[in-house]
């Protein structure tokens, strides 16, 4: 089982940044996933924001987010970063990291191929 812990979100002012970090909980590589990033809004169907391909050929930016967030691996750190700047009044949500196990998928792949998902950070924006 890969076990998957988000850490980052917290709450800034609109246009303000924020810096998510998707982790597996006992430290091990996350190079041979793909890993994408989610959030969901109350009320709203969660969305895939981003993703990078376990190969790092492929990167995917929801357009909403395209210029703003940027999606890269940390090899020292065995984490996937989600930085987010010039944050906006539609991006509060429960932020979430999920992985695909099968490393010959390329980004966009959508809810239903990721087997793995963490709990959830919240990214509140004021202002």
């Amino acid at each position: 089982q890969v076990q998957l812990v988000e850490s980052g979100g917290g709450s800034v002012q609109t246009g303000g940044s924020l810096t998510l970090s998707c982790a597996e909980i006992d430290g091990l590589k996350l190079g041979y996933y793909a890993i994408g990033w989610f959030r969901q809004a109350p009320g709203k169907a969660r969305e895939e924001i981003s993703c990078i391909s376990a190969s790092d050929f492929t990167k995917y930016y929801r357009e909403s987010v395209k210029g703003r967030f940027t999606i890269y691996r940390d090899n020292d750190k065995k984490t996937v970063e989600l930085q987010m700047d010039n944050l906006e009044p539609d991006d509060p949500a429960v932020y979430y990291c999920a992985a695909d196990t099968f490393a010959a998928r390329e980004c966009p792949l959508g809810y239903a191929e990721y087997d793995y998902w963490g709990k959830g950070t919240q990214v509140t924006v004021s202002g």
